[in-house]
C-alpha cells in the first residue's frame, strides 16, 4: 500500500492535469467502489447514480491529501475522497497533446489498452480521459455533495496529525505517547498520533533514531522521543522530495518510480549487514508487519 510520500507525489501530478477541467461524463462499471469504504461492501445503485449525477458538469478546483487519501475538491463545494488501497491506479490520457500517464500501482494492460478489464470508473473531461483502474478492487471513490455532508461522516476523525504540519511538535508527540501501551511501532502504525507513517518509513525512522521498534513508549526517554520525532520529519520530508520509495509496484503519475528506496537503511534488507556496525539485521513481526532493525545499533 502506498504511504504518504507516494500519495503526495501522485496528488501533485493529478492536480497538474486536472485543475480547471470540467467533468463531461462519468461511467461506473463497479458500483461497489463508490458505495462505501469497508472491507465488505455492497454495490449500491443509489450511490452510483448520486456519484454520476453529482459530479457531471462540475470542475476540478484542487487535489488535496489527508494521510493516504486523495481529496478532490470540485465546484459547488463537492468532494470526492479516493483511497487506492493495495492495487488502485489512476491513468490520464489526453485527447491531443501529451502522452498517456499513469500513477499508483502499475497495471501492464493499462500501458497498451485504456479502458480495459481493470477500468472501473471513467471520467470524460474537456482535455482527456481519467481512468480509475484496480485489479483487486479494494480501493474506493466516495462522493459528498458538500463539506457539511463530508464532515458529518467524520471520515478522518481517528487520524492524527500530518508529520510535516506545524502542529506536529515534539511536545505534541511526547504528550501523545504518554498513555500508549504496546510496542512503539504498533502505536505509530495505528495512525492516531501521526498519519501516513507506514511500514517503510516507520522502520527507517526507528533506525535513524537508534530505537528498537519493539520497545514500549513508556520506556522512551525525552531525548529518544526528540530523536524519533526528528527522524520522522526528516525522512518523510526527504521521501516526498525525491518522489517516495516506489518499492514493489507503486508508480508516480509521470510513470517514474520514487528514488527514496535507494536510501533505505533497513526496510526490505533482512539478512543484510547494518550500514553502521556491519552486523546482520534482524527480522521480526510487529502488528502483523515485517519489521527489520539492527539489534546492535538500536536500543
Amino acid at each position: 500500500m502506498p504511504e504518504l510520500p507516494e500519495v503526495e507525489n501522485l496528488r501533485i501530478g493529478l492536480e497538474r492535469v486536472l485543475v480547471g477541467q470540467k467533468i463531461l461524463g462519468i461511467k461506473v462499471e463497479k458500483p461497489k467502489l463508490v458505495s462505501g469504504r469497508g472491507t465488505k461492501r455492497t454495490a449500491s445503485l443509489k450511490k452510483k447514480l448520486e456519484f454520476i449525477d453529482g459530479l457531471r458538469g462540475e470542475h476540478f478546483l484542487c487535489v488535496e491529501r489527508r494521510a493516504k487519501n486523495l481529496v478532490f475538491k470540485l465546484s459547488h463545494d463537492k468532494i470526492v475522497i479516493v483511497h487506492l488501497k493495495m492495487s488502485g491506479q489512476f491513468a490520464y490520457k489526453p485527447f491531443k497533446i501529451g502522452k498517456q500517464i499513469s500513477g499508483g500501482h502499475p497495471i501492464e494492460l493499462s500501458e497498451t489498452e485504456l479502458p480495459n478489464k481493470h477500468t472501473h470508473v471513467t471520467f470524460e473531461l474537456e482535455k482527456g480521459m481519467l481512468y480509475y483502474n484496480d485489479t483487486r478492487m479494494f480501493g474506493y471513490l466516495l462522493y459528498y455533495p458538500n463539506t457539511k455532508a463530508f464532515e458529518a461522516e467524520k471520515h478522518f476523525a481517528t487520524y492524527g496529525l500530518e508529520p510535516l504540519s506545524k502542529e506536529f511538535t515534539v511536545k505534541y508527540f511526547t504528550d501523545s505517547l504518554k498513555t500508549k501501551k504496546g510496542k512503539i511501532k504498533a502505536v505509530l502504525l495505528e495512525q492516531k498520533i501521526v498519519t501516513g507513517l507506514g511500514n517503510i518509513y516507520a522502520d527507517e525512522s526507528f533506525f535513524e533514531a537508534s530505537i528498537r521498534p519493539d520497545r514500549s513508549p513508556a520506556t522512551l526517554s525525552k531525548l529518544e522521543i526528540q530523536k524519533l520525532h526528528k527522524a520522522i520529519v526528516r525522512i518523510i520530508k526527504r521521501a516526498v522530495r525525491v518522489g517516495g520509495s516506489s518499492v514493489a509496484t507503486y508508480r508516480l503519475l509521470d510513470d517514474t518510480r520514487g528514488n527514496y528506496a535507494r536510501e533505505h537503511k533497513v526496510y526490505g534488507k533482512d539478512g543484510e549487514l547494518c550500514v553502521n556496525c556491519k552486523k546482520s539485521l534482524v527480522k521480526t513481526v510487529i502488528a502483523g508487519r515485517t519489521t527489520i532493525f539492527c539489534s546492535h545499533c538500536q536500543k
